[in-house]
């Protein structure tokens, strides 16, 4: 420019403007533009060859200038993380880990998330460094009281595992902006409307893994929903208990209800046992009155049977049965005794050798035992 060297450009010297006044400052002056293209100017002739920047010089910065711009384009994925390319700002296609190319900026650029990182999200707690104390856990009760569907107040503490989906990498970065409050207000709600379904009851002793589960399901399809590229891993409750306020008195309902199911555990396993008891007696008995039935009516038939052939066979013979019936009843009933008879119209008693015992003769007689009852002045006049 022809007035480089001048102080004041081309006004005249000094620091006045066209308007006789000059920019009033108090602080340092500004570098001179100028000065430094002067000097930038100055150093390159010194490094080109002659000294002269002529249409040689130009095509080498041209050139080593578009390859430093290509070799910009060369980027690293970590394993943990996939590459998102995009071009223009639109989403083109994804980077797998290792070492990758992309049209140099602003052509193409990457992003690359971390998709195989585990982040947790604490609903209802937060950690608290203590230098003093070390960390400790702070309950939340805005995010943890919760109310259940018998109108009971429950403190709800639990954890959120989640993961970004292998394919949902694109969704993940453009479709949410904030993804872990996206995560926990979804988290939240889902667990607000599970609890406000179930009764506290259940909750607080056996059904934590139903609501897990339950609230787990419902954050998936919330988050799928929203096309968020977000993949809930786990849902972990932390601590279920009634609020501070009244946990002492639910401790005690607790523990009556234990003593009631314990209770009726008891009398249904007494119930168990002697029921089957009686219906084994009742089945004994009537079995043996069936039993003693068909033996009494088997009896009877056999018993008409026999008289009926009795009575045919008499009617052919009437005096030979009648014979034959009273021999057989006299056998009948002298069979069990230990007498002998002996009829002595029939040959005069002859063909009987009466017998003498002598042996028995020789012994004396046993002693006569007196009556245990009996006085002793009485036993020596009756004689």
């Amino acid at each position: 420019m022809p007035w480089s060297n001048q102080g004041g450009g081309p006004w005249g010297s000094g620091p006045k403007g066209p308007w006789g006044s000059g920019p009033q400052s108090s602080g340092p002056n500004p570098p001179d533009l100028e000065e430094l293209l002067r000097r930038s100017q100055d150093r390159l002739k010194n490094v080109l060859p002659g000294g002269n920047l002529g249409g040689k010089g130009f095509a080498l910065i041209g050139l080593a200038a578009l390859a430093i711009w290509g070799f910009s384009g060369f980027f690293r994925v970590n394993p943990d993380e996939l590459g998102v390319v995009l071009r223009f700002g639109q989403y083109v296609r994804d980077a797998k880990p290792g070492l990758n190319y992309h049209l140099p900026y602003p052509i193409e650029s990457v992003l690359t998330p971390k998709v195989t990182r585990v982040n947790r999200i604490d609903i209802g707690m937060r950690l608290v460094e203590d230098s003093r104390r070390g960390n400790t856990m702070r309950d939340v009760p805005e995010e943890s009281l919760m109310l259940t569907g018998d109108e009971n107040i429950v403190d709800v503490d639990f954890s959120v595992l989640w993961i970004i989906k292998p394919n949902g990498a694109s969704d993940y970065l453009f479709n949410i902006q904030n993804p872990e409050g996206t995560v926990k207000a979804v988290a939240e709600s889902a667990m607000r409307e599970v609890v406000g379904r179930s009764d506290i009851q259940p909750i607080l002793t056996g059904a934590r893994q139903n609501v897990e589960t339950a609230v787990h399901d419902l954050m998936q399809k919330t988050l799928d929903d929203y096309s968020a590229g977000i993949q809930i891993s786990q849902v972990q409750m932390q601590k279920v208990d009634p609020p501070t306020q009244v946990i002492d008195s639910f401790r005690d309902v607790q523990a009556a209800r234990a003593d009631l199911e314990r209770a009726q555990n008891e009398a249904q396993t007494y119930a168990n046992r002697v029921i089957p008891e009686a219906r084994g007696r009742v089945a004994q008995i009537t079995q043996a009155a069936e039993a003693y039935r068909e033996q009494t009516v088997a009896e009877a038939k056999g018993q008409t049977a026999r008289f009926l052939k009795v009575l045919d066979e008499y009617k052919k013979a009437p005096d030979v049965t009648r014979e034959r019936i009273y021999l057989e009843t006299m056998e009948h009933l002298f069979s069990g005794t230990d007498k002998i008879i002996l009829d002595s119209g029939v040959g005069n008693g002859t063909g009987v050798v009466p017998y003498l015992p002598l042996n028995e003769l020789n012994r004396a007689p046993a002693p006569r035992q007196p009556a245990a009852n009996a006085p002793q002045g009485q036993s020596g006049g009756n004689r």
